[in-house]
């Protein structure tokens, strides 16, 4: 999968489903994606927040970009943002510093800080996945799409791959079987939770996950999902 910045609890269910969780770092970088944004509770309804980037080419891999020179006073902005929206959340006190510290970390390479992000969440919600890092196993890495993927599964011996819903579009469920693995897409079910007295706004970032929830109940809903 690629890597996402605090994406929604559905990233979190498929890292949590399966045995080995393979991050991209030498992938493309999605211009308009959400490698380096999402969104959280505002009012009645949402907002977008975006870790800000170097203006650099658009043909670069993720692991060749880099938050932007000034990306220091954009973090520290957001995470004032966040904490006047979640201040008076149930479980802001656990799950803000965890959120501060993936803000914070030093690096201003891209992969490298959405990396520790992840692992950061994982370690907080208590899922044991090995991740490992695309460029770390030994494939032909100019392959594309579904070859990439089925070389990279081959490689690890996986006889199972599971990617997300989307992934109905772009991948082949024969293709893969010619291949000898099983493919299959996670499917969330609905999840819903008391934000404040708002309407309840869904599939927004972990942070606000995190925030109206304790660990148990989180652990609770990264298992609701039906694999197709």
């Amino acid at each position: 999968m690629q890597p996402y910045f605090l994406p929604y609890i559905g990233y979190w269910q498929l890292i949590n489903a399966v045995d080995e969780f393979v991050v991209y770092d030498n992938i493309e970088f999605t211009k308009k994606g959400w490698i380096n944004r999402n969104r959280i509770l505002n009012g009645d309804g949402d907002r977008l927040f975006t870790i800000p980037l170097k203006s650099d080419s658009d043909f670069l891999n993720v692991d060749q970009r880099f938050l932007s020179p000034d990306s220091d006073k954009e973090i520290e902005r957001t995470l004032r943002i966040i904490k006047s929206v979640y201040k008076k959340a149930p479980f802001f006190e656990e799950a803000y510093p965890v959120i501060e510290e993936c803000f914070k970390y030093s690096t201003k390479n891209l992969f490298s800080y959405i990396y520790n992000s992840i692992k950061l969440i994982c370690k907080y919600l208590d899922i044991k996945t090995q991740i490992i890092i695309s460029s770390e196993i030994a494939v032909e890495h100019s392959l594309k799409a579904e070859k990439k993927v089925i070389t990279i599964c081959n490689a690890l011996d996986a006889d199972g791959y599971v990617n997300t819903a989307g992934g109905q579009e772009i991948y082949n469920k024969k293709e893969f079987a010619d291949n000898g693995i099983e493919l299959k897409f996670i499917k969330p079910k609905n999840i819903s939770y008391k934000q404040f007295d708002n309407e309840y706004s869904p599939w927004l970032s972990i942070i606000d996950v995190m925030m109206f929830n304790d660990k148990e109940t989180i652990a609770a809903m990264l298992e609701e999902y039906e694999l197709v």
